[in-house]
């Protein structure tokens, strides 16, 4: 997998002070264990479709996707 720098750069700025959570998906209430970073990640993606950063949306979905494709299906797709 080649994480581009616009990936690399939005990984930099995660806050991966958190431990493993799960995390569940809104209209599907499908539940997913991911770890801080998968966590960071989610949460990341969520305020960029919040705040219309599309740009960061799309390239942190496609990372997420990558990383964490299971989790992908089940919380994004």
């Amino acid at each position: 997998m080649a994480i581009n720098k616009a990936q690399q750069e939005i990984l930099d700025i995660l806050d991966l002070s958190g431990g493993p959570e799960t995390v569940y998906n809104p209209f599907t209430t499908v539940a997913v264990e991911l770890d801080a970073r998968g966590v960071a990640l989610y949460d990341y993606i969520l305020g960029c479709e919040i705040t219309a950063e599309y740009g960061n949306f799309d390239q942190a979905r496609y990372l997420f996707a990558e990383l964490y494709p299971d989790a992908y299906i089940k919380l994004i797709d």
